[in-house]
């Protein structure tokens, strides 16, 4: 099995190019989507949350109020740790599971956007994670530009930016690095080669 941690910045297009993955044959293993499996109703993970951070954090539904959640945490270090600390290790969890139903001449994609914060990366000398880390990149003007699209304000998009690692501390574990400041088709031609030349020769 070939194992691809692939992550970019919020903005960079990095789901894009887990959709061009899966396109070409990879199986995706999507943190973000897992993260909010572990706290729906009725989970270990939101009873932990609710036990951390109070009542406040929940809808009328039962369900987790994100925006009330994201409020408390986002400008917080100490209590986005906190909950970090509860989420994190569920989503690994979860994640090993799915990854280890995938055939042993199969290709995961672990679609991780903290690949970096929250320390899945390798370090130097240390086993890895992953056979390859796969980052993709964009401008900062393009990024503000695609999240203002999604709603955001220029401000919140800055505000989320600076908490994430920068580009150079993903370069820093990446082993391959795919530019999406252009068009998608020039993206798509990247993903293309990275795949000729860094996974089907795994595959062989």
């Amino acid at each position: 099995m070939l194992r691809i941690g692939l992550t970019g910045g919020i903005g960079s297009g990095k789901s894009t190019v887990s959709r061009l993955l899966a396109e070409r044959g990879a199986v995706v293993v999507d943190a973000d989507a897992i993260a909010r499996e572990v706290v729906e109703p009725g989970t270990p993970g939101l009873a932990a949350v609710v036990a951390t951070f109070g009542d406040g954090v929940l809808g009328s539904d039962g369900a987790l109020d994100r925006p009330a959640l994201g409020a408390i945490v986002f400008s917080d270090p100490e209590a986005r740790g906190r909950l970090n600390a509860i989420v994190h290790p569920l989503v690994r969890e979860r994640a090993g599971e799915l990854a280890a139903a995938v055939p042993e001449d199969g290709v995961v994609v672990h679609d991780i956007p903290l690949l970096v914060e929250s320390g899945q990366a390798r370090a130097e000398g240390a086993e890895r994670a992953h056979d390859l880390v796969l980052v993709v990149e964009t401008d900062l003007d393009t990024r503000l530009e695609r999240l203002v699209q999604r709603g955001m304000t220029e401000d919140d998009a800055r505000a989320r930016i600076a908490v994430q690692a920068t580009d150079e501390e993903r370069r820093a574990v990446a082993d391959v690095v795919l530019d999406n400041s252009g068009t998608p088709e020039e993206l798509a031609g990247q993903v293309d080669r990275f795949w000729a030349e860094y996974v089907a020769p795994r595959l062989r």
